[in-house]
């Protein structure tokens, strides 16, 4: 067993190493300059993404959508994730984090696109759409659809499900001395009531969820930093800089490198906004959206807030702490610095962990179903909602590095078929882009020929 857990381990060190690191930031640069740096439109993004009211055909608002997509990216990447990055690349990883966000805002906006414009209407009614059917429909490849969808649906259980119920369950055991058992009975239960109910349940649940845990961390680590603000500019001036000289936490100011502070920066960056793995777009597909464009605008901004916001305030609070320096790592130097303020730092790292993790069961729970519905159809919807929950309970109580380690295998390699679509179909991005953003039409309808494609 232990061979065969270091055995998959070198395939997820190879999976998530420079290659595929390349591959999704060079989509980012390669996307950001052919839709002419389309961040610039992250204010009216924002703006479009608050509006509650049905804008067209589809199942949830575009905020629920978003909410939901966020849901399944705010995780504990943006707090053990962070730490992690810093531990490893030095304070300049901060940085180059943040730049993944800004770039991959880009790609997260093409993923959107393309899958409301090649979703379908099920016989039930429901919508549904994702780089499966980007695949099967835009690049008629179906092999390449249901390749993504079987990854998809095994990543799922690993990252989406167990792995976040044990950092739950782990966290409030060593914390609060429950036992596991407790939370995992808790937090199945709570899980069973929102997702049975599929998607509109969803949906509502992080309508409210979402933005109360997202407001609630960013305000405690503002206030955080406010309590130590003395040494706040140096700490941006440490991290700028560390990022082109590359000063590394292990063994103190050793100089890993420039290298290091980007391998690990680019790499915990992605891994947290998700941006070119494919996942978010699967419930942007579900949206009530008037045109593409105007939805892969709204879940551009999941980017935006998840790493240039969320991510970017951790990094401060760690490195402002100076606890990265004594060769902590991930979690323990996540507590180690929220523990230099008292009572507070306590109280936010607590909810913030409880309220990220279990959001992200929620958002993963649709990604997996969607993936399954494709690979089994619509009666496979029901028996993998209960056996979602059956493995939150699991994850609660039992260690399986082996699941865990090969749904991260699975979830580097959802990103290779959905970015083959996403270079392929570049010129499908920049028409509609062109015809809806650049000739002032977002709040244009679909046309009927795009309406009679889905």
């Amino acid at each position: 067993m232990d061979s065969l857990e270091q055995i998959l381990q070198s395939i997820s060190d190879l999976i998530w190493g420079y290659p595929l690191l390349i591959l999704l930031f060079g989509t980012h640069l390669f996307l950001t300059f052919r839709l002419r740096f389309i961040q610039r439109y992250i204010g009216k993004a924002i703006r479009i993404s608050l509006q509650r009211s049905p804008e067209g055909t589809g199942d949830v608002s575009q905020f629920g959508a978003l909410t939901t997509a966020l849901a399944a990216t705010i995780g504990t990447g943006n707090i053990v994730g962070v730490a992690t990055a810093v531990a490893a690349g030095g304070p300049g990883a901060v940085l180059w984090m943040w730049l993944t966000g800004v770039f991959g805002i880009a790609t997260k906006y093409s993923e959107a696109l393309l899958s409301v414009k090649y979703r379908i209407t099920m016989p039930s009614g429901m919508m549904a759409g994702g780089p499966m059917y980007v695949l099967e429909r835009g690049m008629k490849q179906k092999w390449l659809g249901v390749l993504f969808a079987l990854l998809t649906a095994i990543a799922a259980f690993g990252i989406g499900n167990m792995v976040q119920a044990n950092s739950i369950s782990s966290m409030v055991e060593h914390t609060f001395s429950v036992s596991p058992w407790i939370t995992g009975t808790v937090m199945t239960v709570l899980t069973a009531v929102v997702i049975i109910g599929g998607i509109k349940s969803i949906a509502r649940v992080c309508e409210a969820l979402v933005p109360f845990m997202a407001i609630f961390y960013v305000a405690g680590c503002l206030i955080l930093l406010g309590m130590h603000i003395q040494t706040v500019p140096d700490t941006i001036m440490l991290i700028l800089q560390s990022a082109f000289s590359g000063q590394a936490a292990l063994g103190g100011f050793l100089g890993a490198g420039m290298k290091e502070a980007m391998r690990y920066g680019i790499a915990r960056g992605l891994f947290s906004n998700e941006s070119g793995l494919g996942s978010a777009p699967i419930v942007a597909a579900a949206a009530q959206t008037r045109n593409p464009v105007r939805q892969a605008l709204v879940s551009s901004t999941g980017t935006f807030w998840d790493t240039v916001v969320v991510c970017a305030m951790t990094g401060i609070v760690v490195v402002n702490s100076g606890e990265w320096i004594n060769g902590l790592k991930g979690a323990e130097l996540t507590h180690a610095a929220f523990a230099d303020f008292p009572v507070i730092g306590h109280i936010v790292l607590t909810v913030g962990l409880l309220t990220f993790v279990f959001s992200t069961i929620l958002g993963w729970s649709y990604y997996g179903e969607k993936a399954a519905e494709y690979l089994l159809g619509p009666r496979v919807v029901k028996p993998y909602r209960w056996l979602w929950v059956v493995a939150v309970m699991l994850g609660s109580v039992l260690s399986l590095p082996l699941v865990w380690t090969f749904a991260d295998i699975a979830n580097g390699l959802m990103a290779i078929p959905n970015l083959i679509a996403l270079l392929a179909l570049s010129g499908v991005l920049i028409a509609e882009t062109r015809t809806y953003l650049w000739n002032d039409n977002l709040d244009a309808d679909m046309t009927p020929n795009e309406h009679q494609q889905q």
